[in-house]
């Protein structure tokens, strides 16, 4: 079977258009234009069959759509040292957020030791998608019974220009800020974090349905503006903003 043909008989120009606007980053030519069930159920089919381990090591692909199957192919391996090899191969090549944030192996929810000797090697990376992925996966995995505060400070003493980078740090905080309050936010208050990744973060978190109104009052009052940050008022003055 020849995927990629099989893939180009799949695409749609009206959808093409919609996903370039999405991830502007990367060529239109590049995209098909496939949502997103097609592929998924493709990807089942293909599943644990010689076509799809020829298709795991034809890297680099050339469109959108072979990067999203990849993952979908990806996502539901079992065994954790095929899917670290697989991922390590695929991650230099990841060049959106779509694809980066796609990719989620189910395995690594029963091997977080295992992960978290890798997740710094990621973060330690020169390439844009490598770092967000590394972020994304101590923000999927270990902000709940796993979680301990040093996972803050790993991604909070990133430093990087780019935006999508920038972006995963935001929701990282935001999402921290839902399950850990307490230890988040002092990353705020002492100003720990870039401007840019501080002030989205506290976007984030107001527009979270998963923290509470008089969390968000109090986070709006540490917004840096280009005059400063706003003072902090006392706790009961913060909540009285509501």
């Amino acid at each position: 079977m020849d995927i990629t043909n099989t893939l180009l008989g799949m695409k749609h120009n009206g959808h093409q258009q919609f996903l370039a606007a999405l991830i502007p980053n990367i060529p239109m030519e590049s995209i098909l234009g496939i949502k997103t069930p097609p592929l998924r159920s493709l990807a089942k089919s293909l599943r644990n069959t010689p076509d799809a381990e020829r298709f795991l090591h034809q890297l680099p692909h050339r469109y959108f759509e072979e990067n999203q199957l990849h993952v979908f192919l990806l996502n539901p391996m079992q065994d954790i040292t095929a899917a670290f090899s697989h991922i390590h191969a695929f991650l230099p090549y990841v060049d959106n957020w779509a694809t980066c944030d796609s990719l989620a192996p189910k395995c690594f929810r029963k091997h977080h030791e295992a992960l978290l000797r890798q997740i710094p090697l990621w973060l330690q990376s020169n390439h844009t998608y490598t770092i967000r992925f590394g972020i994304k996966c101590l923000m999927n995995e270990f902000l709940d019974t796993d979680f301990d505060p040093r996972y803050l400070q790993m991604v909070s003493e990133i430093r990087s220009e780019e935006y999508y980078i920038n972006m995963m740090q935001a929701w990282y905080f935001a999402t921290a800020l839902a399950k850990q309050y307490d230890a988040a936010l002092p990353y705020l208050t002492a100003d720990r974090l870039p401007i840019r990744v501080h002030n989205k973060t506290i976007q984030k978190a107001i527009e979270s349905y998963r923290i509470p109104a008089e969390h968000k009052a109090i986070l709006r009052t540490y917004k840096h503006t280009r005059s400063g940050r706003k003072p902090l008022p006392s706790q009961e003055s913060a909540i009285s903003i509501t």
